[in-house]
């Protein structure tokens, strides 16, 4: 009988792709999700929905008696750093509360393997490749909210017996593409945020420009660096986590490329893919962005074997480009 896994947050935009690629690999999964932030279109076909909140103990309790899971993979969360400066209190509620309310619920109910969607904003910034155990100095209430979290599964591993990996992932992007090289989950946030989308909105003509924020860092073109990793890539590492808990009662990995582009590398390989000239508005630099963030993923690379299938920023950009060309909408001309 195949293993059941519960995924947190899996009508997102990595937690989606993690459940796909669960069901792929011959896991059972039901996607638990309040669908402020993800998209109902977005959960695969072949899982069970159950639309619910983390913070209502109940409905996980009813969740949990009904599912039988073996597994949890936890990534429902906000993840909006600049607006978790402005909105502290609901972030550590939801992000910090909520995963307290889910591990009590696991334990509870006799489910001790848990994996953990965290993130490199748990680190401050550093010029050189960022390892596991360097100091944890997170610049916003989004990354601290997550080493709280981490710091929480930590105690529950050491008094109650949980089996866990936490993922520090760096910056997730591309998307997912269907054996017949079709686009079939990508980003689509509201508002978006995040680098390659927005710069492929202006190739969709959906925005005038890109803006750079800060062009005087100590990098060698003056933009940030950051490092960028394939979706997929990050689905397969969870599966390989997964698999791990056999016989690893605790891990925590990076998850990156080991290598950085900056912000005006990612703009013109996006205009060699799109064939568009995407114009670029230089602004000041925002709060809280540090100069360079790039992972070593060689831990997990060490102990699990993973690597990454798609490391090439043309790749990543041309599987994003065929997403936003397929779906200009994101998910909202599917009507949710």
């Amino acid at each position: 009988m195949s293993m059941h896994v519960l995924v947190t947050g899996g009508a997102g935009y990595i937690g989606s792709t993690a459940a796909a690629a669960l069901i792929h690999n011959g896991y059972r999964v039901t996607v638990f999700d309040n669908l402020s932030r993800g998209h109902r279109a977005a959960v695969p076909l072949e899982a069970d929905f159950v639309q619910g909140d983390l913070g209502d103990r109940a409905a996980l309790d009813t969740l949990f008696q009904m599912g039988k899971f073996d597994a949890v993979m936890h990534f429902a969360a906000l993840a909006e750093a600049g607006e978790s400066m402005q909105k502290i209190g609901l972030y550590f509620r939801n992000n910090v509360t909520g995963s307290q309310i889910l591990l009590d619920t696991m334990i509870a109910h006799d489910v001790k393997r848990l994996i953990f969607s965290s993130t490199a904003a748990v680190y401050g910034s550093k010029d050189s490749l960022i390892h596991e155990d360097d100091p944890h100095e997170p610049a916003s209430v989004y990354g601290e909210s997550k080493l709280m979290t981490e710091r929480m599964v930590r105690w529950y591993h050491q008094r109650e017996g949980l089996r866990y990996c936490i993922l520090r992932y760096f910056n997730a992007c591309g998307a997912m593409l269907d054996e017949h090289g079709r686009a079939v989950r990508g980003e689509a946030h509201q508002p978006e945020t995040h680098l390659i989308p927005l710069t492929l909105q202006v190739a969709l003509g959906q925005r005038p420009h890109v803006s750079i924020f800060g062009t005087d860092y100590p990098t060698p073109d003056g933009t940030c660096i950051r490092d960028y990793v394939h979706v997929e890539d990050l689905a397969r590492a969870h599966i390989l986590a997964l698999e791990a808990l056999d016989e690893r009662a605790a891990m925590t990995y990076n998850l990156g490329n080991g290598q950085g582009y900056s912000v005006r590398e990612v703009i013109q390989v996006a205009r060699e893919v799109t064939g568009h000239p995407i114009p670029a508005v230089e602004a000041p630099r925002r709060p809280g962005d540090g100069p360079i963030l790039v992972a070593s993923a060689e831990r997990i690379s060490r102990e699990l074997g993973w690597q990454p299938r798609y490391p090439k920023l043309h790749d990543i950009i041309a599987s994003a480009w065929a997403w936003h060309r397929a779906h200009p909408q994101g998910y909202a001309e599917q009507g949710i």
